[in-house]
């Protein structure tokens, strides 16, 4: 089971005690997966249509609970694939319908429908609950959450431009920051950090979801911090490796032209430990040593050699 469906599973047991509040999360889901229909007869009826059943679900669950009304519940398999099917809620009753666009402001006092079903009148959302709710409802008819493990992103597409402004709003109230980009047609928002998601799960109420995202983010962090270490270990014995050789060719090199005798009594000693012990960092070098030498002397003696190798291969 992918995460977004994990989080929408969550939050169709996420039914709010305060109609308002459902109110507000049934806009969200008419508002951006809804459809208004019109007969002959000037009667309306409301279709809302998603791939999605635990959208339909909770849309059905949400109507019952909020408007006392039995909505009509399909679903139908695609002609092209058994695997796609399409689920819808219908509300045919024209009263019914009518109780329902007022309340979520879809429609106006003339009995015109909002241009792209679109929330104008902020009422809905006036009350924190109400906006959180709302949040939920839009994630539910059109959002997405990649896997945590892969990467971070959440998104919801939007069909016009004045509703993607509409929730970036809404979340910059929750203090996150959303971002809205045009996609085939739509207009997505999202967010891609994994701090910001988590703030969203925790304002649309999903907790189950939120500490299963974070525990995913600490392993994450622990896993690029181990990373980081090792990766800085390997570099730090790669480049002491590279350093004694270096110093173990200028020693040879001196031997070889001049003899071991050739340097002074101090420089001879480091010499032959340092070609004794070829892998030892400096610090245990000069641990070794007797009387023991600090790193900065051995250094101090290892650069001096390689000084003397330098004029030999000059001459």
């Amino acid at each position: 089971m992918n995460f977004s469906r994990k989080v929408k599973e969550e939050l169709v047991e996420k039914i709010s005690n305060a109609n308002h509040c459902r109110i507000a999360e049934i806009s969200a889901i008419l508002s951006l997966c809804g459809n208004i229909l019109i007969d002959e007869e000037n009667r309306y009826s409301i279709v809302v249509r998603t791939e999605t059943d635990v959208t339909a679900k909770k849309m059905h669950i949400l109507l019952r609970k909020a408007f006392h009304v039995e909505p009509e519940y399909a679903e139908k398999v695609s002609a092209y694939s058994s695997s796609q099917r399409t689920y819808t809620v219908t509300v045919d009753d024209h009263e019914d319908s009518m109780r329902i666009l007022q309340a979520t402001k879809l429609i106006r006092e003339d009995g015109e429908i909002e241009e792209n079903l679109s929330i104008t009148n902020n009422v809905i959302i006036k009350k924190e609950c109400c906006k959180r709710a709302f949040i939920r409802g839009a994630f539910m008819a059109a959002g997405s959450i990649s896997d945590p493990t892969k990467g971070y992103h959440f998104e919801i597409a939007c069909n016009s431009d004045g509703k993607s402004i509409q929730l970036v709003n809404l979340l910059q109230y929750f203090q996150i920051d959303a971002k809205v980009v045009a996609r085939k047609g739509k207009f997505v928002v999202y967010i891609k950090e994994g701090e910001g998601i988590v703030d969203v799960l925790n304002v649309m109420e999903a907790p189950i979801s939120l500490m299963e995202m974070e525990n995913i983010r600490i392993l994450k962090d622990m896993s690029n911090y181990y990373n980081r270490q090792v990766n800085c270990e390997t570099a730090n014995i790669k480049k002491t490796v590279t350093t004694a050789c270096r110093q173990i060719e200028d020693i040879q090199l001196i031997i070889k032209l001049k003899g071991i005798n050739f340097l002074p009594e101090k420089l001879q000693e480091i010499a032959l430990m340092r070609i004794e012990h070829p892998d030892v960092p400096l610090q245990e070098l000069g641990a070794m040593m007797e009387p023991p030498l600090g790193k900065s002397g051995v250094n101090h003696r290892l650069r001096k050699i390689s000084q003397i190798a330098e004029e030999l291969r000059g001459a």
